[in-house]
């Protein structure tokens, strides 16, 4: 049992990397301003994602009855639907904003990436914005995690119910699995950012293509995602 356990953990991890999980927070972290900050995206993303799974597996696990089929095909196409609203958000911003991109140093040593478009000069003179991006809750990786959450629970629910035999197990099996996409989601956030922190730094064009980059490649993942399943559901 232990070892089952265990397995949960670093599955969960793994299911963190897959490439519609990747897309979204990768989109997320285009916004962030710093690279705690995208750690913190990423962990967030990890809780909305483990919430549901709590809720999906209780309820499958006390009705002892597994998630429809078509209402499983219903939320992988809504994940879709989300993708590409989120690549087109990343696009709009990189064509609408004439980005200025800036090192902040604040008056107690630490510094944040800053990026303004030049309609915000005034914004940025006076730094009245300089703790804008601070004790937010970034609500959008929440959402982005449950919508997550809900279209992976049922290959997950199939994978706890076939390894454990109680109610108390498959919950601790579920919290530990949670456990490893945070952690997992987390080290992810960070590596995303690195090359967008390094690039904001010092290569402001890279900087701006690399967003273009994440942006159409979540659109493109969003709309093949749709396309498979509204094939396999014989809709095309």
């Amino acid at each position: 049992m232990i070892e089952i356990l265990l397995m949960g953990f670093l599955l969960g991890m793994r299911h963190a990397m897959e490439s519609d999980h990747v897309a979204a927070v990768a989109s997320l972290v285009t916004k962030s301003p710093s690279m705690r900050e995208s750690i913190r995206l990423g962990s967030v993303w990890g809780m909305g994602h483990t919430l549901t799974l709590f809720v999906f597996g209780s309820a499958v696990m006390l009705l002892d009855q597994m998630i429809p089929e078509h209402m499983a095909l219903m939320l992988e196409f809504t994940v879709g639907i989300m993708l590409v609203a989120l690549g087109i958000d990343v696009m709009r911003r990189f064509i609408q904003e004439s980005m200025h991109i800036h090192v902040h140093r604040h008056a107690d040593g630490s510094r944040h990436i800053h990026f303004h478009s030049h309609a915000d000069k005034a914004l940025h003179a006076d730094h009245s914005h300089e703790h804008l991006h601070a004790g937010r809750f970034p609500m959008r990786a929440l959402l982005v995690g449950i919508m997550h959450g809900m279209a992976g629970s049922a290959a997950l629910i199939v994978l706890t119910l076939q390894s454990v035999h109680s109610f108390a197990t498959g919950m601790i099996y579920i919290a530990l699995f949670g456990a490893g996409s945070i952690a997992g989601m987390a080290a992810l956030s960070a590596v995303i950012m690195l090359p967008l922190q390094q690039s904001a730094n010092r290569f402001s064009a890279l900087h701006h293509y690399l967003q273009l980059g994440i942006g159409s490649a979540t659109l493109c993942l969003g709309i093949s995602i749709m396309y498979d399943i509204a094939k396999s559901s014989q809709f095309i």
